[in-house]
C-alpha cells in the first residue's frame, strides 16, 4: 500500500471521519487486519478561520503548503485535504509540493459522471456554493448546477460554521436542510452534492427525495483507491 498524507483540522470532526472511512474502505478490500499507512497533520483551525474571515487566502495557502511539505518530507506519496472550502487554494498547494494532491471535487464529479447525473444542487460553505473554484470542477464532468440561492447560502453557511464545526447537531438544522433539499428537487435538480465534510451530520444521505453525493465519503473512497494502487 502507498502512504497517504492528510491535511486536517478543518475541522477535526471531518478529519476524524476521513481517518475512520479510509481505514474501513481499505480493510474491506484488503486483508481483515490491514490498515492503511497514513500520515495526518491536524492543523489549528483558529488562525485559518481568522485568515478566511479577513479574506487572506495567501496566508491560508502558505499554511497548507507548509503542512503539505512536512507530510511529504515525512514520507507521504500523495495528499488529501480533508475539507472542501480549502480547495480554493488547491492550485497553489499543488505548485508547492512535488507529490499529487487528490482533488475532492474531481472525485465527486467523476462519481456523478459515472452515474450519468446531469443536474445537481451544490450545498456547502459560502465559498463553495458561490465561487467557481469548486463549481467548475463539477461542470467539467458534465454536471449542470443550479444557481446558488442567496437565502440558502446564508442558511447553510451559518449551520456549518455556527453549529457543525463546533460539534453541535440539532433537529432544527436537520429540518432546515431537508426543506432545502426538497425545494431543490422542485427546482429541477436530479441530485444533491454535499460539498461540506460536516453536512452529513444533519443530512441523511440514504433517506432524501434526491440522491445525495457525499463529498466526504466519495473523497475517502478515492483515497482508498489510490492507497491500494
Amino acid at each position: 500500500m502507498r502512504k497517504l498524507g492528510i491535511i486536517g483540522g478543518m475541522s477535526w470532526i471531518s478529519t476524524r471521519a476521513y481517518y475512520e472511512r479510509i481505514n474501513k474502505f481499505v480493510q474491506k478490500r484488503s486483508a481483515p487486519m490491514a490498515s492503511p499507512p497514513l500520515l495526518i497533520e491536524s492543523l489549528d483551525y483558529a488562525p485559518i478561520a481568522a485568515a478566511k474571515n479577513a479574506d487572506d487566502w495567501d496566508a491560508i495557502a502558505a499554511t497548507l503548503i507548509e503542512s503539505g511539505r512536512r507530510l511529504e518530507s515525512a514520507g507521504a506519496e500523495a495528499l488529501v485535504v480533508a475539507a472542501n472550502a480549502m480547495h480554493k487554494v488547491y492550485d497553489r498547494l499543488t505548485e508547492g509540493v512535488s507529490i499529487p494532491v487528490l482533488h475532492i471535487a474531481d472525485a465527486v464529479g467523476q462519481a456523478m459522471e459515472d452515474a450519468d447525473c446531469k443536474s445537481a444542487a451544490l450545498l456547502g460553505t459560502r465559498f463553495v456554493m458561490t465561487e467557481s473554484f469548486y463549481r467548475q470542477r463539477l461542470v467539467g464532468h458534465g454536471v449542470d448546477l443550479l444557481p446558488p440561492d442567496p437565502g440558502d447560502v446564508e442558511l447553510v453557511d451559518g449551520i456549518i460554521y455556527k453549529e457543525l464545526m463546533l460539534g453541535r447537531v440539532t433537529r432544527d438544522a436537520e429540518r432546515a436542510l431537508k426543506t432545502v433539499i426538497t425545494m431543490k428537487e422542485k427546482q429541477g435538480a436530479q441530485a444533491i452534492v454535499l460539498a461540506c465534510t460536516e453536512l452529513e451530520l444533519v443530512v441523511d444521505t440514504d433517506a432524501n427525495v434526491l440522491p445525495v453525493y457525499d463529498s466526504t465519503d466519495i473523497h475517502c473512497r478515492a483515497a482508498a483507491d489510490w492507497i491500494l494502487g
